[in-house]
């Protein structure tokens, strides 16, 4: 018996040893079994999770979500929906008796396939449709007593329905006039409606020029808040303030913050009493480079108390705790994304989980006061964990399969000097087994906004470039959030100087570090990481190949092209009142002729935030003068990139064009 079950261990090690051994590096085609968990919901009682699971349909070539649920002890997982067409923003009613989602399945009138409302038992059973409306649901919630449901939706677009089949011709009036994904805007609005449940009735809450947005009900149901922008000329700033509203047809609405900037994301306290929200940190009329503070005033009316000022970081999704006496809310920090707590009265600050780790939501568990969150780390996906006195507690597994066969990846955070003497953090990725001692070929990857950060989440897109032999790093360069406003507002007016200069500092430590060979570098980006990686092969030679994705380099071109008019005036002036500014920062295409980097250009043929021409333009040039250069466009693609092949197709270029010049 001893001796038997010595063989057994021995062969179960064996197993596990050769199993290991089978582990493969990823490589693009990972892109397709990729699985993405979003969007957590905690019961009214407490003991169940609601949240969508996001997978590739290989066949369709596309992302379907579909709904799940799993018990609060994580002992039992059931997925719910499966249809076709997927479905969203799953929310339990009041009641804790049924399930809603939004759902474009079994879709039977072509011309209306828009989202529509669908209940469910939460014991089973088929969901039934209780809307049938031409317009898409942007948001919607119950109201307390789950009698109704609040929904906000935009105008319906009628220019699309005549009998011939072809669109009526765009009518264009406003100053903001495209946008990405929406395309062309037009004078239609965004309104709250009130769905009555028993009756499918639908009754209109507000009207007229304004649009309305985040509608949140007061505890007892009377009352709605709301955003909403009031001004003179809206898409002239981002004058967002906070209305409050009867919860009942032809109510009046009222105003309750005055902020020159946004006011947003209004939370009422448990007792109705107040209203938590996130001010801006700045009241200009474009707020790209401000901080999201969080606030507290009196659902009546008042002063408004600013009770996060001493943290100087970038605040999401604000959230009341059981008892009322603190809110939750994520926060960025250098290369973190962790969650905070804020006393209402004595603004005392605290964390309450953190560490290389990014957690992307934090919903309240009202039956004990935990809290759901969606957690990643540089080596596991997004899943749900419980957030518990004792720390996190992992519910769900979904990740699982799809690490299952592949090689981990040597994740480390590092910080260098620019020349200049800031200070810039980042992260590079290597295979673990790549050699000791051995200086591998760069890749800097450069990411968008530029606000936003770089940070510790699984980073698909970096694990691959890794497995394929790369040190690849990424610089959270001037600019970028999670180093407070003053770090982020450094590069206002002025692009393409202080962020170069600190991706040239992140090279040089790396190069010193003995981690990068010098004469093997290579340089991309997306959208801003585009346009920095332009500003960038034009400012040096020391990059052996680089691609440029959703970018732009002739800066002049881009006034009315894009959907940035707004910050434009604000931030550069208009070009014909301040064309030096704009020539200036159009240097990479007008320095062109310095440029001697073999480069690829991408972009998406329907991005209507950084459009196709800004890598045109670049590619022909590069043509022009003889450097070698690609440009791809990927078909009906908005500004990101969403078709599974495509996503994969983008990482395999990548590799593709720095083995053709760097190994």
């Amino acid at each position: 018996m001893i001796k038997i079950a010595a063989l057994s261990l021995f062969a179960l090690l064996t197993i596990n040893i050769t199993f290991a051994q089978t582990k493969r590096p990823l490589n693009p085609s990972d892109y397709l079994r990729y699985v993405d968990l979003s969007d957590p919901q905690v019961s009214p009682d407490g003991k169940w999770c609601l949240y969508v699971v996001t997978k590739v349909d290989t066949a369709k070539d596309k992302h379907v979500s579909n709904i799940w649920m799993v018990s609060w002890d994580g002992k039992d997982n059931v997925q719910l929906t499966n249809s076709k067409e997927g479905e969203s923003t799953p929310r339990f009613s009041p009641d804790n008796k049924y399930i809603s989602f939004l759902s474009s399945r079994y879709a039977d009138d072509k011309k209306n396939d828009a989202s529509q409302l669908w209940l469910m038992n939460r014991l089973g059973g088929e969901a039934e449709k209780i809307t049938n409306i031409k317009n898409d649901i942007d948001e919607y919630v119950w109201s307390p007593d789950g009698k109704k449901i609040l929904l906000v939706m935009n105008d319906v677009d009628y220019s699309d329905t005549s009998e011939s089949g072809h669109r009526l011709p765009y009518v264009i009036t406003r100053y903001h006039f495209k946008q990405d994904v929406e395309g062309y805007l037009d004078a239609r609005k965004t309104h709250l409606y009130l769905l009555d449940i028993s009756t499918h009735k639908i009754d209109t809450l507000t009207s007229g020029n304004n649009n309305e947005q985040q509608p949140a009900w007061s505890p007892d149901g009377k009352k709605i808040a709301f955003v909403s922008n009031h001004s003179d000329e809206p898409d002239k700033n981002d004058n967002d303030d906070i209305f409050i509203m009867d919860a009942m047809r032809s109510a009046v609405p009222y105003q309750l913050t005055t902020w020159k900037g946004e006011d947003v994301q209004p939370q009422w306290s448990p007792d109705g009493k107040y209203i938590a929200y996130l001010q801006s940190s700045s009241d200009e009329n474009y707020t790209m480079y401000g901080q999201n503070m969080l606030a507290v005033i009196e659902a009546a009316g008042g002063k408004t108390n600013l009770i996060s000022s001493s943290s100087d970081k970038q605040l999401y999704a604000p959230r009341w705790s059981k008892d009322g006496k603190n809110i939750i809310a994520l926060m960025e920090d250098d290369r973190q994304q962790l969650v905070a707590s804020f006393n209402a009265q004595t603004e005392k600050f605290s964390k309450l989980a953190s560490g290389e780790k990014v957690f992307w939501n934090a919903e309240l568990n009202n039956a004990n006061g935990d809290w759901l969150v969606n957690m990643t780390d540089p080596q596991t996906p997004n899943e749900l964990y419980v957030l518990e006195k004792n720390g996190l507690r992992r519910l769900t597994h979904a990740t699982d399969s799809f690490l299952a066969p592949l090689q981990t990846i040597k994740v480390e955070g590092f910080q260098s000097k620019s020349s200049d003497s800031n200070l810039v953090s980042g992260i590079l990725y290597r295979c673990a087994d790549a050699p000791a001692n051995t200086k591998l070929p760069l890749i800097m990857y450069i990411h968008g906004g530029p606000v936003g950060q770089d940070d510790y989440e699984y980073d698909l897109r970096m694990n691959i470039l890794a497995s394929a032999g790369y040190a690849a790093a990424c610089v959270n360069y001037r600019g970028s959030s999670g180093r407070g406003k003053d770090y982020i507002r450094s590069i206002y007016s002025d692009w393409g100087n202080k962020e170069v200069t600190d991706i040239f500092g992140a090279v040089d430590y790396l190069v010193a570090q003995g981690i990068a060979d010098s004469s093997r570098m290579g340089i991309a980006g997306w959208s801003y990481g585009g346009i920095l990686t332009d500003y960038t092969i034009a400012t040096t030679t020391r990059f052996k190949a680089a691609s440029s994705g959703a970018g732009s380099a002739l800066q002049l071109s881009m006034y009315g092209v894009d959907e940035y008019v707004t910050q434009y005036e604000q931030e550069l002036g208009t070009p014909w009142q301040n064309p030096e500014k704009w020539i200036k920062l159009s240097y990479p295409f007008f320095h062109v002729d310095k440029i001697k980097t073999p480069t690829l250009f991408m972009a998406s043929q329907k991005d209507f935030n950084v459009p196709s021409v800004g890598a045109e333009q670049m590619y022909q040039a590069l043509r022009s003068i003889g450097v070698p250069t690609e440009l791809i466009i990927y078909p009906n693609q908005y500004h990101s990139i969403t078709v599974p092949s495509y996503q994969a197709d983008r990482v395999q270029r990548y590799i593709d064009w720095f083995s053709k010049y760097l190994k």
